[in-house]
């Protein structure tokens, strides 16, 4: 059946390719006596498998594309402004960038979310003098597929999300639990890395005990210490939910939730008490694509969900809540309120990936979904073909089953990849910081480019019911990704703290690492370091404190 389905798909156009690839940026970060801040990326192998695409980097915008391993950790020397004196020393690592790739299924469109993953990270230190050292290094993700074409020096599988033919790309976040950190993406396991050479150094399996794909966004219970997560497939089980203990070593409690369809979801949320699933109509059916239509489609007419799950039940336990059909790809947080269990997310009414359904003119697709809408507009119907992100909160009642929505931030700005301080995952928190859409140059490249960074004041209302928003922004031209918070060691205030991104400026081609206080969240970035090479757009970040050695 596998190589059925392997013969199949290599017949269908190659403009359903960009709908199978699913590659994303990453970044990850690092506290304590070294931190790290850590990013990772999307990059083509090291060795030469692209053919001629008649496209130039000008027209592909460069800061998408790859760059080569740097080599041995390099010391950063040009620091404007100065370090916190009480900034967490540590690694701080992301994913990085790619370029198109060649398979058998024919010339890729050049979509930001092929190729391999690279970590790019930061080191942060003091001497014995108590001055601060900044270090950078990347290096490439090397999954047991990677070294195998490395080997081979061909591309040997293709970038497919089911089946033997799934190549395992590691590039969307980078996660930490028990003292361990890895790289991850939803269609295979995560891949361990060492945090100081960023070596990959195995596959996480929870001792062999899980065995199936690991979502990118895992939750760690409050409380406990354990970690929330779940992994989705294109065949059945279609949705199973594991929690694995808080010292990483045994899977704790595993369930099959019995979804009908394969839900693209992408993460998952965590109360106190429960477990916050998201079922939306984003639906990968590879019975479809064997009928000629794409893998990946957003059934508008079909249905969204919420599930209310306590944190150990099972599929029976799952209360259920139909929701306004739309894509999230993103959870805010959530919490308890008394009845109500509360999903702060980002919410579009339409597909979030441009694919098919679209057209092949991602131009036209990104315009159309990242212009604002005028506020007279907002509450009209709109067009089917919307991909805009909002702030949205669905409040959902236990005890009478209702359910209440509405939009956070209003429909100006689209805003994504959400961070919150992480002492408040699952209880409720009065602050979040999301990356802000740049519609015009989206629009002119066909990607997405975050031009600005916001912080929401979730319970702070304005006259209109909306939420207080404050904006952070960068010179012209230029864009940030990998976003993290950083919270102030021993602070009980949940926004003392820096937010750290990567930032890309364009015109110069420099790159830079700003370190924003987030309390004085609108102003100049208190300090800026130049990192000595390109670092490319990346996705999720993370910061991660270590201890002394």
């Amino acid at each position: 059946m596998r190589l059925d389905v392997f013969n199949t798909v290599k017949n269908v156009s190659k403009s359903l390719l960009d709908v199978f690839v699913g590659t994303v940026s990453i970044c990850r970060s690092a506290f304590a006596p070294v931190s790290v801040f850590v990013v990772s990326t999307l990059s083509d192998p090291p060795y030469d498998l692209q053919l001629d695409m008649g496209l130039n980097l000008i027209q592909l915008q460069s800061n998408f594309a790859p760059v080569d391993e740097i080599g041995d950790l390099v010391k950063i020397m040009e620091i404007e402004g100065e370090m916190p004196a009480d900034f967490p020393e540590g690694p701080n690592p992301p994913f990085g960038g790619l370029k198109s790739t060649v398979s058998l299924f024919g010339r890729s469109s050049y979509a930001w979310i092929e190729g391999e993953g690279m970590v790019h990270a930061s080191y942060f230190s003091k001497d014995k003098e108590r001055n601060w050292n900044v270090s950078y290094k990347n290096r490439y993700v090397e999954s047991k597929t990677f070294k195998q074409e490395k080997k081979l020096s061909k591309p040997s599988f293709p970038p497919l999300r089911f089946g033997e033919v799934n190549k395992h790309i590691s590039n969307t976040n980078i996660i930490g639990h028990s003292g361990k950190f890895y790289t991850t993406r939803e269609n295979h396991l995560p891949q361990e890395l060492d945090i100081f050479t960023l070596e990959t150094t195995d596959v996480w399996d929870v001792n062999r005990s899980w065995g199936r794909p690991f979502t990118s966004h895992p939750k760690t219970a409050p409380g406990t210490g354990e970690l929330v997560i779940m992994g989705v497939d294109a065949i059945k089980p279609f949705y199973v939910l594991g929690i694995i203990s808080a010292d990483g070593e045994k899977l704790v409690h595993e369930v099959d939730l019995k979804f009908k369809r394969s839900s693209l979801s992408h993460d998952i949320g965590i109360t106190q008490k429960y477990n916050v699933i998201l079922d939306v109509p984003l639906v990968v059916d590879i019975n479809r694509l064997l009928k000629g239509g794409p893998l990946m489609k957003f059934e508008k007419d079909s249905y969204a969900r919420i599930g209310v799950m306590p944190r150990y039940g099972d599929a029976d336990s799952v209360k259920w809540f139909d929701v306004e059909n739309h894509s999230t790809f993103h959870i805010l947080n959530c919490f308890e309120d008394e009845n109500e269990v509360v999903v702060r997310g980002f919410k579009a009414l339409q597909s979030i990936i441009p694919g098919p359904d679209f057209g092949s003119n991602k131009f036209c697709w990104f315009s159309k979904g990242f212009k604002p809408i005028i506020p007279s507009e907002a509450d009209q119907n709109r067009s089917t073909e919307d991909g805009y992100l909002f702030a949205h909160e669905w409040r959902l009642n236990i005890k009478t089953r209702e359910v209440k929505e509405r939009y956070l931030t209003g429909t100006t700005f689209s805003m994504d990849f959400p961070v919150i301080n992480e002492e408040f995952h699952g209880v409720r928190n009065k602050y979040g910081y999301t990356q802000v859409i740049d519609s015009l140059a989206s629009s002119n490249c066909g990607r997405a480019k975050y031009g600005k960074l916001a912080k929401l004041y979730l319970d702070e209302s304005k006259e209109d019911g909306l939420v207080k928003v404050e904006y952070h922004n960068f010179d012209e031209n230029t864009f940030c990704s990998g976003a993290v918070f950083v919270r102030k060691d021993g602070s009980s205030e949940e926004d003392d703290g820096w937010v750290v991104s990567f930032v890309h400026n364009e015109e110069t081609n420099i790159s830079q690492v700003h370190i924003i206080d987030a309390k004085k969240f609108g102003t100049e970035a208190i300090t800026k370091i130049t990192m000595p090479q390109r670092v490319p757009y990346g996705f999720h970040g993370t910061f991660v404190s270590l201890p002394k050695s």
